[in-house]
């Protein structure tokens, strides 16, 4: 088995949603063995490629455990300053040799970062230390080594000593294995050397640079690349978005290799979605990209696709109307009740035209009103009288054997993506056929 250690982003339960499907379409075999909304361990039964970071929203870092040791002797270390402690720790990382043999580059000072990933509430609170303590550490062993060093420290202003992917790329510490990430759990804390980081820049490009956007209404290229994956759509899949706006999950889609159909009332949306997939054939060099874009109404979906005909749904259809403010509860039933058709007719048409054990990936709005209480869609009803059972996404198989409260986890029926600054959050939902 090799151990891993995920960073996610800011939604980590989503995170986690989307690298179970992930592996599941690839049918590599993993066990969480640790998780929390800082980082994941995860075990699998082969070694994983780096780069796969480039083909999910949801991951910012991962990284190569070089080794562990118990939470305690970190706690007695830091928190009561025992020598014994420091000492063992540092004997643990003398002896995994590649954690120092790894960094030594061929400048004449090797330069490098620690980052504190910290589900352990105690020391949380003390992460600058910790980090200050594992950069004196390994500055230690290069210097016996006789490698001078500089280590990256940080502003006092930062609430966690944490670099951030855009550091890691533009410090090319990915290049000279630079950069260190200490994950600490209650039990347990791994050394780990960061191998492949999220970037940024891709997903800004595609979301800025495509020829035509629709900012208020076009959903982010992350969340769109989430939504794809949990739909299981590899490169042998037709990929279906009946309200493609302006191409958004097509392009993901068509990213991922798969054949995609947008569909779309509006008949703007058609020639913008066709622009923007024939850019982003050109920019990401594409070869024979198999796209189609069709002006239709959802209700006639079928007649337009077929019957049986697509692999895998991934959509979000309206979420209502752009609110600038905060809504009163009666005024988010009103919302929602209004959507309720246009809802039906989608779940009646993706049944329809998709194939059997197949998934539908959707949103709907949700909506956090003055009360506190947040507003939303029921669609289990619906879904069950087609003949839809709802996917989980995050079942008991993928958990360890020593996580506690598990059961909690696979019990989660949707998952959310709510933005703080937004009055209108996403629930999105996993349906199959």
């Amino acid at each position: 088995m090799y151990t891993t250690v995920v960073i996610p982003g800011k939604n980590w339960l989503l995170s986690l949603a989307e690298l179970a499907a992930f592996f599941e379409v690839k049918k590599c075999k993993f066990q969480i063995e640790s998780f929390s909304k800082e980082f994941f361990i995860v075990q699998f039964e082969k070694k994983i490629k780096p780069s796969l970071i480039d083909d999910l929203g949801g991951v910012i870092k991962i990284g190569e455990i070089n080794t562990s040791f118990q939470t305690d002797v970190l706690k007695r270390a830091i928190l009561d300053k025992d020598k014994t402690s420091k000492n063992e720790i540092g004997n643990i990382i003398s002896d995994t040799t590649r954690i120092v043999d790894d960094l030594i580059s061929s400048e004449k000072k090797t330069f490098f970062g620690v980052s504190i990933y910290c589900s352990e509430k105690r020391l949380r609170k003390i992460a600058k230390a910790i980090q200050r303590f594992f950069g004196s550490l390994i500055k230690k062993k290069l210097s016996e080594q006789g490698k001078k060093s500089r280590f990256m420290g940080f502003s006092k202003d930062r609430r966690l000593p944490q670099l951030s992917h855009v550091e890691v790329l533009k410090k090319r510490l990915i290049e000279s294995n630079g950069e260190f990430i200490i994950s600490i759990d209650g039990h347990q804390t791994w050394l780990s050397t960061t191998k492949s980081v999220h970037n940024p820049f891709e997903f800004q490009k595609r979301d800025i640079e495509k020829p035509i956007q629709r900012k208020i209404f076009a959903m982010p290229p992350r969340l769109a690349r989430i939504l794809v994956n949990l739909s299981l759509c590899d490169q042998k899949s037709i990929l279906l978005d009946p309200f493609c706006g302006v191409g958004s999950i097509l392009q993901e889609g068509l990213l991922n290799r798969s054949k995609v159909i947008g569909v779309d009332i509006n008949p703007w949306c058609i020639k913008a979605s066709e622009r923007n997939l024939e850019w982003l054939s050109n920019n990401y060099q594409i070869d024979k990209p198999d796209f189609r874009v069709i002006q239709g109404d959802i209700q006639e979906l079928s007649k337009k696709i077929g019957y049986e005909e697509i692999d895998c749904v991934a959509t979000e259809p309206d979420l209502g109307p752009a609110l600038r403010q905060v809504p009163t509860d009666p005024y988010a039933q009103k919302i929602i009740n209004k959507l309720d058709r246009l809802y039906s007719l989608f779940l009646q048409e993706s049944y329809k035209v998709l194939k059997k054990n197949c998934r539908c990936v959707f949103v709907t709005p949700y909506l956090k009103t003055r009360s506190g209480k947040a507003i939303t869609m029921n669609i289990d009803e619906k879904a069950k009288k087609l003949g839809f059972t709802r996917v989980f996404p995050l079942n008991k198989e993928i958990f360890g054997k020593t996580i506690i409260k598990k059961e909690e986890m696979w019990k989660i029926a949707s998952l959310t993506d709510v933005n703080k600054r937004h009055k209108t959050g996403r629930e999105i939902h996993i349906l199959q056929k």
